[in-house]
């Protein structure tokens, strides 16, 4: 998380002015800021001031500095704020929901102490917390509060959790207390949580643990249950400062502490599991934050300022563009921001799990959005803001997502397309699939009611190229499966889900009805298809036709239309539906008949008379022949018969109109013999079941009326012989010979041989039944009669014959048998194998061929297998010797026993494997011993733990546990069983569970959620005695909820709180039992109150007579009064104590000017005969107008105290003349002169005085002569005053005098200005001597004051050279100096120049000092070790300067002991050849010729620069004064020296020398 401050919205103050509280509201809209002043700023979004008003005492009495704004919150829905004051109320102010809207009052609650703080969380519910320790609820729905809990220090600190349905309340002690009103099945405790070392004034409520700072400069993070997690140390950071107030972001990632002039963030890391510090956010003079904000977005901060600033922070990890399009804002790990740049709007995207979102990205037109997480996918749709978060884990990162359907994104990855719907938290449905394209997947999600499918999700999608896939996505199965001959190129549902278009390569049209499982072609050489929305209409295209289909259930009924062009769109809106065609460069539009669409609608709802009525408005067209088919189908279904049979004659359909019109007038006939329902007579059903090609249906309804010629004639006219003489045989018929007969006769003209052979061989003609088998083309039979007949079996022929016919049509059994009939074994047993008749082929291979056998075995053991004949396969694995394979078809037929008998003799370690599967099953048995030996045996502990588990079974899990768990993960074990026999609704062994783990918070819970409150008391009791009396409390309300006000009032009194059970009942309107208890435990004054609100409640008459049957009349409208209820107080004194009522009217007044409302109060003060008291409020109010007339109508006698009133206004506005006037109308002019003189204006005073007061002036005149002794020259202002009293009298030396004596270090300024006019009066008016002193004396001072320029022009006016030479100097005006000293005294010229070189040098300014002495800044750059510096400056000079400053450089580098250095600065700079530098040199070469290891070719460049240096230094010698001296010997020597030295270093790199 970063801080960026944006702008300031509240410029801070010069003294202190705290900024007392701040809030956002939760539309992100509004932001509120109540100052010291207690006026609430209202902020738009973009922090620009919008509105304010102000807030109001208690009482007004006490005026509007009695107390001071402590907390303020927004209502959920932002029309709303609450401000706790420390007057003990919290008053609600509505505010609305537009700038501008009236501010009014619409709650207040009145508390016993100041209110510290605020949260408002859930709609109608106010938690705050009191100056006494209390931490209390507001209810605005009943406009009345309540206790939560209590404790004996303040609440310092209010912070509630991410969701909002928590509280933790901070407190002087350092306790934290925690309450939830709903643990959202968290299961974390409540009541004091945790005891913090000192005050928790900044408290802050993570989504992962508990953040608390105070005045020991240290954060401490805690877990959930109150631990230590971590602990930020600042105590040694001396620039820290206590820290003071904390928030937390909306997502609960990050924390924000405020401390003196810095904002500290920590963010929580989900990888780590802990708080990591960012950067802290330093604001220099900013001083001690006291108040935090943090917009509900996220993306704002807000820090209010003890000097009464408030800056806006912009708050983000990060912050993106994308595609130029959106802005991507990373408010927290778990939050981003993504706005639209082109129109501002925004959508919030978070991960509800708390993940860290990874990636987003916006797709599909910049309309659909998508993001990721380590866990977790969010997808969402920017246009209709619905967002999902589904599961999604470990895949890489390679899902490709399509957008087209609006209501669903299908994602592929892997070979599988999972399906999300917007706003749907789980993935709806997840298929295999290679198809990726989405022409190939269909998605229909609740696109169009129908009747009886509630919730309709369908999907069709390709399994491959060939075969399409149906799958009821609510329902969770496959609907169908549709195979085709071609590959697939499109398709689509239809919206109801039921019928299915799909298109292939070849280009023809198909259509699929799900509900009969039918396949049709519709249509060839289709180019475009679509259903038209909102019905089942297709249209397509076919080469140069539009085709279109009204009642697709009669797909050959087809409208077609020619065209020129290709269709390229279908648009429907507003009643009308278009086909666009483009015919080369222009667009056609073809339209619709929408009265044909919207027969399907009559159709959908069922009401097939309109059907009816509307298709016989039409002319007959392949349209309408589709919709007659359709409706005939639904009137069938229906039993409509009439209108079947007229649907069929409108379709020409002659025979089935006739069959219906015989079957109506059956019906018609029987309803009106025999009255009810013709329809369901034996015959209309038998007929209908005829129609529906359901003739046993048929027959059954025939034979229950025995009915037998009917059935005869039926199948006889359906020529369905079997049925006909199988009913003629079962019921004895006469004529069953003829009938035969004529079967037989006309099997034989229909060439049905199948048949003819059947008879034959009943007939005992086998011979000829063979024929006719075989030209039927059933060997099959030929075979098993010619077995059967041992005299077929020696005719050769006819065996060849049928043999080879079986093999012909693969009846390989028949064949091996009959082959092993005739002895030909070997041919016998190769057809038993090709028809896998194993068990012939085993025996007969035991009796011809004995090796085969194993073979044989195994191979009818995997064909079992193939057959899914486990159990059988098992037996014939063994006889092959085949373990493994016996082991599995064991385990796949079931057979558990025989599984493990074969594990057991098996030594292979690889079929350890199989006790797994087999542990499983008899887990599932309840075989848990023999379940838990085959775990062990299996090395799969855990698993055998598991099994216990789920069956309830923890001695055992317990003992099995305690070998590979820990105690936490058993804690956890026991916890969800307990769960789940909660769910369960086993309590007590829930209860018993939760006690063995010591979890009674968990059984507590439970006995809560389920209502069974005796046992949640007796938990309590038992385990939390201290929180005994806040339970009852919250279960008293709950009941009270319920309306079970006898059990509540119970449970509060048992609480001690009979306050609650007196509201409850007053409440509820129950005024007797309310008096009942607050007169049973509320004492004398409670049950007045009580009486009082009843009496209220009634109003009018029947309330004195209640007040006059308790004798609380009096009380009661004392007590109206002084509860402002003045309508109620004036009813009752109307009714029975009209003397009150003037005193009424009086306290109403009061009232109204307290509330501002001065003209009512006027008429109230009147009507009290006290219009004095409304002169002195409108006196009060300065309304001088108002006051005026009413004095003057009613009160002429304060005429005068209005204008004395309005005098005194002007008087502290300074308006002095007309308060004058107002004093002089009034006729008290002694008031005018003592005003004045309270100003200290003596001279209006006395011509007041003298004018309209003349005995007094002299008076007068002595106070002020007294005055002006007793403050003599006291005080800056006196002198000043004296002084311009001495200047205007012309005494100009004591008016200097005075000047000079004024000193205010508090106000340089008017000291500069008073020495000024000192040094001016002194120039002007004094002599030239003392004039000179008065500068001697200013100038110092001003130079004292910084005042550099001031004084030298002081001293240039008094010719004092000198002195404003070195008042430029001090003041570093060397320019200046320089000038003055060259054209008024060029003396000083040199005086300047060495001021300014000692100037450069206490600097260190040596850069500078190079222009002025480059010695001296050589010098010093030499003393300073820049050695870089002084030879390239010293270089710039001239050789001999150079030459000093090197020999120095080199012999401090031979004292630091790095000679080779110094040699290359010889080599760089040159060799002079002076004497005072030959020790110099012969100190470089005995150095360098004493160094260890330079013998290699390594060293060659060090020995040859010696050489070339002293080379050059005898050359120089050579041509000085020093030619052939000893000197010059030596060093010629040394050239040797070093000559050979550098020849024995090259020679040693040549390996030859």
């Amino acid at each position: 998380m970063q801080l960026k401050h944006l702008k300031t919205l509240l410029t801070p103050q010069k003294n202190a002015a705290k900024v007392t509280c701040m809030t956002w509201a939760p539309n992100h809209t509004k932001f509120a800021v109540c100052t010291v002043d207690r006026v609430v700023l209202l902020y738009d979004e973009q922090g620009e001031r919008r509105d304010k008003f102000s807030t109001k005492p208690l009482d007004a009495k006490y005026g509007k500095q009695s107390y001071v704004v402590n907390d303020m919150v927004f209502s959920p829905d932002s029309t709303k704020i609450a401000i706790g004051q420390s007057d003990n109320i919290i008053f609600v102010y509505r505010i609305g929901e537009d700038w501008g809207d009236k501010k009014a009052i619409c709650y207040k609650f009145v508390q016993t102490s100041a209110v510290t703080r605020l949260l408002w969380p859930a709609e109608n519910s106010i938690f705050y917390g009191l100056a006494d320790g209390k931490v209390r609820f507001a209810n605005t729905q009943t406009n009345k509060s309540s206790t939560i809990y209590g404790t004996e220090f303040c609440v310092i600190s209010l912070a509630s959790n991410v969701s909002g349905k928590g509280i933790l309340s901070g407190h002087a002690d350092g306790k934290v207390v925690r309450y939830f009103f709903d643990d959202e099945g968290s299961g974390e405790s409540q009541g004091e949580l945790l005891v913090h070392p000192c005050p928790p004034y900044a408290l802050a409520w993570g989504a992962n643990s508990i953040m608390v700072g105070g005045c020991d400069k240290k954060v401490v993070a805690y877990s959930r249950e109150g631990r230590i997690l971590q602990t930020f140390d600042y105590s040694r950071d001396r620039a820290e400062k206590e820290f003071t107030v904390a928030a937390t972001s909306p997502s609960g990632q990050s924390v924000v502490f405020g401390s003196y002039d810095r904002l500290r963030v920590f963010n929580w890391s989900p990888r780590k599991g802990m708080w990591d510090e960012a950067k802290p956010k330093i604001i220099p003079n900013i001083y001690t934050i006291t108040n935090l904000a943090w917009k509900k977005d996220g993306s704002r901060l807000c820090a209010g300022t003890l000097c009464g600033g408030v800056e806006l922070f912009d708050c983000c990890l990060r912050r993106t563009i994308y595609k130029n399009k959106f802005e991507m804002t990373y408010v927290g790990l778990s939050q981003v921001i993504v706005r639209n740049l082109s129109t501002g709007t925004r959508v919030i995207l978070k991960s509800y799990y708390g993940y860290e979102i990874e990636e987003v990205k916006i797709m599909g037109n910049d309309r659909y959005l998508m993001a990721r997480t380590s866990e977790t996918l969010l997808l969402g749709d920017l246009l209709k803001n619905k967002l999902s978060e589904v599961p999604w884990s470990g895949s890489g990162g390679n899902e490709k997502f399509f957008f087209e359907n609006e209501t669903v994104c299908m994602i592929f990855n892997a070979g599988e397309l999972s399906l999300v719907e917007y706003n749907n938290n789980e993935i709806l449905g997840s298929v295999r699939t290679e198809f990726m394209n989405p022409h190939l997947i269909s998605v229909r999600l609740n696109e169009r009611k129908q009747r009886g499918a509630e919730d309709n999700k369908k999907l069709a999608y390709l399994i491959d190229l060939k075969t399409i896939a149906i799958v009821d996505l609510a329902g969770g199965y496959n609907q169908g499966t549709i195979s085709h001959d071609s590959k697939i190129d499109w398709l689509e549902l239809n919206e109801t889900g039921r019928k299915l278009l799909f298109r292939d390569k070849k280009l023809r049209l198909h259509l699929y009805d799900t509900e009969s499982a039918t396949k049709t072609t519709v249509l060839s050489f289709c180019s475009y298809v679509q259903w038209v929305p909102g019905s089942d209409v297709v249209i397509a295209q076919n080469r140069g036709n539009l085709c279109i289909w009204y009642s697709i259930d009669s797909p050959e009924s087809i409208t077609m239309f020619p065209i020129k062009g290709d269709i390229v769109d279908l648009e429907r809106a507003e009643g009308k539906t278009d086909v666009i065609v483009t015919e080369g460069v222009n667009t056609v539009t073809y339209t619709l008949d929408e009265g044909l669409i919207e027969f399907g609608t009559a159709v959908d709802d069922g009401d097939y008379d309109r059907a009816t009525a509307f298709l016989e408005t039409l002319v007959m067209s392949s349209e309408t022949e589709a919709m007659w088919k359709t409706l005939s189908k639904l009137a069938l279904e229906a039993r409509q018969l009439h209108i079947a049979e007229r649907c069929f004659a409108a379709l020409g359909d002659i025979s089935t109109a006739r069959f219906l019109h015989q079957t109506n007038k059956i019906a018609d006939k029987v309803s009106q013999d025999m009255g009810g329902d013709g329809t369901t007579f034996y015959q209309v059903q038998a007929r209908m079941a005829m129609l529906d090609k359901n003739f046993k249906l048929a027959e059954m309804h025939y034979m229950e009326q025995n009915a037998i010629d009917e059935v005869i004639d039926m199948y006889q006219e359906l020529r369905m012989w079997d049925d006909c003489i199988a009913v003629a045989e079962a019921k004895g018929y006469l004529e069953l010979d003829s009938l035969r007969r004529n079967y037989y006769q006309w099997l034989t003209e229909t060439s049905q041989d199948e048949k003819a052979g059947e008879v034959r061989e009943s007939q005992g003609d086998f011979q000829g039944a063979i024929n006719f088998y075989l030209k039927a083309g059933l060997p099959a039979k030929a075979a098993r009669l010619a077995i059967s007949q041992p005299e077929l079996t020696n005719n050769s022929d006819a065996v060849s014959c049928i043999a080879a016919s079986l093999i012909k049509g693969e009846f390989y059994e028949r064949a091996g048998d009959l082959y092993e009939k005739i002895r030909s074994n070997q041919k016998a047993l190769e057809c038993y194998r090709k028809g896998s008749a194993f068990r012939k082929a085993v025996e007969l291979a035991r009796v011809a061929f004995p090796n085969e056998v194993v073979k044989l075995e195994e191979a009818w053991g995997d064909y079992l297998v193939h057959q899914k004949q486990m159990d059988a396969a098992i037996n014939h694995f063994i006889e092959a010797g085949c373990s493994i394979k016996a082991i599995e078809a064991a385990i796949g037929a079931r057979q558990w026993k025989k599984a493990v008998h074969i594990l057991e003799v098996q030594e292979d370690s690889s079929a350890e494997k199989y006790y797994v599967k087999i542990a499983q099953y008899y887990a599932s048995m309840q075989e848990y011993e023999v379940a838990e030996q085959l775990f062990v045996k299996g090395n799969h502990i855990k698993d055998a733990i598991d099994m216990y588990t789920t069956a309830g079974r923890w001695e055992e899990a317990h003992k099995l546990a305690v070998t590979c768990m820990t105690e936490e993960e058993v804690t956890a074990l026991y916890i969800s069983r307990a769960q789940e026999l909660e769910r369960d609704g086993k309590f007590k062994e829930s209860e018993r569970l939760f006690a063995t783990v010591k979890q009674p918070d968990l059984a507590i819970t439970m006995y809560k959620k389920n209502r069974m409150f005796d046992d949640v008391i007796r938990l309590v009791a038992k385990h939390h005695p201290d929180l005994l009396a806040e339970t009852h409390c919250h279960l008293a309300k709950e009941l009270e909820a319920e309306s079970r006000f006898s059990e509540a009032e119970y449970h509060f009194m048992e609480a001690e709180e009979w306050k609650a059970a007196v509201h409850m009942y007053r409440v509820s309107n129950m005024w007797e039992d309310a008096y009942r208890v607050a007169k049973n435990h509320g004492g004398a004054i409670a049950q007045k109150q009580v009486a009082y609100l009843w009496a209220r409640s009634l109003g009018g008459e029947a309330a004195v007579k209640l007040l006059n049957k308790f004798g609380l009349l009096e009380y009661a409208i004392e007590f109206a009064v002084e509860n402002f209820s003045f309508d109620f107080a004036f009813d009752l004194a109307r009714l029975s104590c009209k003397q009150k009522i003037p005193d009424i009217h009086l306290k109403h007044a009061l009232y109204l000017e307290d509330e501002g409302k001065f003209a009512e109060a006027e008429v109230e003060f009147i009507k009290a005969e006290k219009p004095k008291e409304a002169v002195l409020m409108y006196v009060h109010n300065k309304d001088w107008d108002s006051a005026q007339r009413v004095a003057e109508g009613h009160d002429p006698d304060s005429v005068s105290e209005v204008l004395v009133g309005q005098a005194k206004f002007y008087f502290e506005q300074k308006h002095f003349q007309q308060a004058e006037a107002f004093l002089l109308r009034a006729q008290r002019p002694e008031l005018a002169v003592k005003y004045y003189k309270d100003v200290e204006m003596w001279s209006d005073a006395m011509r007041i005085c003298k004018e309209y007061l003349p005995t007094k002036l002299s008076r007068l005149q002595e106070e002020y002569e007294k005055e002006t002794a007793k403050k003599g020259i006291q005080g800056v202002e006196g002198l000043m005053e004296q002084a311009r009293k001495w200047e205007q009298l012309g005494d100009h030396s004591r008016a200097v005098e005075c000047y000079l004596k004024v000193k205010d270090d508090s106000d340089t300024a008017r000291l500069e200005k008073c020495w000024l006019k000192a040094a001016d009066l002194s120039m002007k008016f004094l002599s030239g001597d003392r004039g000179v002193e008065v500068i001697q004396v200013v100038g110092p001072r001003l130079t004292q004051l910084r005042k550099y320029d001031t004084a030298a022009e002081l001293f240039l006016r008094a010719d004092l050279i000198k002195e404003a030479i070195d008042a430029f100097i001090e003041g570093e005006e060397w320019n200046k100096a320089k000038r003055v000293a060259k054209e008024l005294e060029p003396r000083y010229e040199d005086y300047v120049d060495q001021k300014y070189k000692e100037h450069l040098k206490n600097q260190g300014r040596v850069d500078s000092l190079v222009s002025v002495d480059v010695m001296a800044a050589l010098d010093m750059y030499a003393e300073r070790g820049q050695w870089d510096k002084c030879l390239d400056t010293a270089s710039k000079q001239n050789f001999k300067i150079l030459h000093k400053y090197v020999a120095l450089y080199a012999t401090h580098l031979i004292k630091e002991g790095d000679t080779v250095k110094a040699l290359q600065l010889y080599v760089q700079h040159g060799v002079p050849p002076n004497p005072q530098n030959f020790n110099i040199y012969k100190r470089l070469f005995l150095d360098l010729i004493s160094l260890p290891g330079t013998e290699g070719p390594q060293c060659f460049r060090m020995w040859a620069d010696l050489r070339n240096f002293l080379w050059q230094l005898c050359e120089n010698l050579s041509k000085s004064a020093e030619a052939s001296s000893p000197v010059h010997e030596e060093f010629e020597q040394m050239l040797l020296i070093a000559h050979y030295y550098a020849t024995r270093s090259a020679a040693n790199g040549v390996e030859q020398l």
